[in-house]
């Protein structure tokens, strides 16, 4: 690649990067208020509805979605990288929410103390979940990934996408689920059907994404002239 060609896939790489922190950050920050929704009529898990699940789930798929851009285009070191980018940038987040909680409100501050706690309270407990299922579920998912991607040379991306991402998204929504019931943030009664909801709905947006994921592989391999399996190594 020329020089011009490798800054701008560098730039890319970043952007992607950002995305990725930003919607892993957020994801731990929102995941106290839950919802559902249920798009197939009264279908109930265990006496709840399909998808009873927390807010925070929304943001979170699209880390696997970059992950896998990222382990496509950039390789297996990159997609590393951005994982633990994202692990210094929750803990970093965590460090913040706790200061700001540590200080008292002024008398006059639309937000209270009491407020306040009861948003970020539990931030802590939910980043530490939140934590060890990612570091489980995304390592999980780059290894399964490129096993995938070098058993088949290259071909069939949809199956390594979907194949990375069912696995490790069962993994992600059992550990953080356990976790959280566990530290008493979640009642044990809601403990079945929050993990069974959460992976179905995964597994739902896994596939929605597929095509996503070709679009932006195709207009990145065309953009830099790469052919199937071949990867930028932004290191050289």
């Amino acid at each position: 690649m020329t020089h011009s060609d490798t800054l701008f896939a560098r730039k890319i790489y970043l952007y992607l990067g950002a995305l990725f922190i930003t919607s892993l950050v957020v994801s731990n920050l929102i995941f106290q208020k839950f919802f559902y929704w249920n798009p197939f009529g009264d279908i109930t898990v265990f006496g709840a509805p399909l998808f009873e699940i927390s807010v925070g789930i929304l943001p979170y798929p699209v880390t696997f979605l970059i992950t896998d851009i990222i382990s496509e285009i950039f390789g297996k070191k990159k997609a590393n990288q951005i994982v633990k980018a994202g692990i210094f940038a929750s803990f970093f987040s965590l460090v913040i929410v706790y200061t700001s909680a540590s200080v008292s409100a002024t008398s006059w501050s639309p937000v209270s103390d009491e407020l306040f706690h009861s948003v970020f309270g539990n931030t802590i407990v939910a980043v530490f979940a939140s934590m060890m299922a990612y570091l489980l579920a995304q390592f999980v998912d780059i290894q399964i990934y490129h096993f995938w991607k070098n058993l088949t040379q290259g071909r069939y991306l949809w199956l390594r996408n979907n194949f990375s991402t069912f696995s490790s998204q069962l993994i992600d929504t059992f550990t953080v689920v356990l976790l959280l019931c566990s530290f008493g943030e979640i009642p044990w009664d809601k403990f079945t059907g929050l993990v069974i909801s959460g992976f179905i709905f995964k597994i739902i947006i896994a596939f929605l994404d597929t095509p996503f994921l070709y679009l932006f592989v195709y207009m990145l391999r065309k953009r830099f002239k790469l052919t199937v399996g071949q990867e930028i190594d932004l290191d050289a």
